[in-house]
């Protein structure tokens, strides 16, 4: 099993870092170079590769000075978005070898049209696309390519570890708590957070059997949600009711 930190960027930001046990490392969207540069110092690491998962500037801002320092790491990123530097563009199906461990790429068009996540040793790396109690806004895609890319997320095993690049937690629970009121666990997951967040501590990693329990996004089949936007929605399809959803939580 490989080792996952977190580094904290801009504002709400998650850089994370993959290491082995010889103190080697891959980043993950590494949007500002100076704090994945202070963690390398600070641990004594080397850094062998970065994984994008879409081209917005706050996931890939830093690709540029880190490449001048180690100008030979592997830049692996999807091979249909602009982004400057990749040396291995990858797309859906492929698989990347990350210190002994294998992750496949699969896409997930929605935040963006060309959106990959990395899977592998039980964790996802999924960027912006699924939040924990939330999924990512539709910038580039339709509310049915976010749909499906969630579905394809959700078919993965349950104790698969949810690593989002975003500590919006605190702020979905607000909508979701809105969106499913009696939902028991919805209750129980908020109490844990305002703990966590009250000891600045981070709300991630989450687990994908959480998120099936607690994320509106992806519990679209169920009557409670179902009921909650039957006055937005214009038919009672698990799809429309995503879509329902989404549009309310980009007003809420």
């Amino acid at each position: 099993m490989l080792t996952v930190k977190s580094i904290p960027a801009f504002n709400d930001n998650y850089i994370w870092l993959i290491q082995n046990k010889e103190n080697h490392c891959v980043v993950v969207d590494p949007g500002d170079a100076t704090p994945v540069f202070e963690a390398l110092e600070k641990n004594n690491l080397t850094l062998d590769a970065i994984l994008i998962t879409h081209h917005h500037s706050d996931h890939i801002g830093g690709i540029s000075e880190l490449k001048r320092r180690f100008p030979t790491i592997k830049i692996v990123g999807p091979a249909s978005e602009p982004i400057p530097g990749i040396t291995q563009p990858v797309e859906d199906g492929d698989q990347v070898d990350i210190f002994g461990e294998r992750f496949m790429v699969m896409s997930v068009p929605g935040h963006t049209l060309g959106h990959v996540v990395y899977v592998g040793d039980e964790k996802l790396f999924c960027g912006d696309t699924l939040f924990s109690a939330g999924c990512g806004r539709l910038f580039e895609g339709t509310p049915a390519q976010m749909f499906d890319s969630l579905q394809k997320i959700a078919a993965l095993p349950d104790e698969t570890e949810v690593f989002c690049a975003h500590e919006y937690t605190a702020s979905n629970l607000s909508f979701a708590l809105v969106a499913e009121q009696d939902n028991p666990h919805l209750q129980k997951y908020r109490d844990n957070v305002i703990r966590l967040r009250a000891n600045g501590e981070s709300t991630l990693p989450s687990t994908l059997s959480l998120e099936k329990l607690i994320n509106p996004f992806l519990r679209c089949d169920q009557p409670s949600i179902k009921r909650s936007v039957a006055d937005k929605a214009y038919d009672d399809s698990d799809l429309e009711t995503f879509a329902a959803l989404r549009r309310w939580k980009d007003k809420f």
